[in-house]
């Protein structure tokens, strides 16, 4: 589990980016969406453009750069641009603290 911040620190409706330093992998972005927290990959899979900068309606976070948009409970684009989904993480609140545990990458992912 990596430790992402206070839950005090997320507030509703906001995202916070947990660079690729600290996962040993990629970097993930976290979600409050009014009050549930998500976490997936950061990078949008169509181009490169870091999904915390992008805004959240609900469950759906719509990237920044080509308004791609992606479901946080699943990964998946709802159209294009983006055609391949993003992955997604668990996360737990512990003690008040955001968590994020890395779900492994696919099989012949980039």
């Amino acid at each position: 589990m990596i430790p992402v911040c206070p839950t005090s620190a997320l507030p509703p409706g906001e995202a916070v980016r947990v660079s690729a330093d600290v996962t040993d992998d990629v970097a993930i972005a976290v979600f409050n969406a009014d009050g549930e927290f998500f976490a997936i990959d950061d990078t949008c899979t169509h181009q490169d453009a870091s999904l915390a900068d992008g805004w959240l309606e609900g469950c759906t976070v719509e990237c920044p750069l080509h308004a791609s948009c992606f479901d946080l409970r699943t990964g998946q684009p709802s159209g294009p641009p983006a055609k391949t989904p993003v992955r997604t993480h668990a996360v737990s609140v512990v003690d008040g603290v955001v968590h994020v545990t890395l779900s492994p990458a696919e099989e012949g992912a980039a």
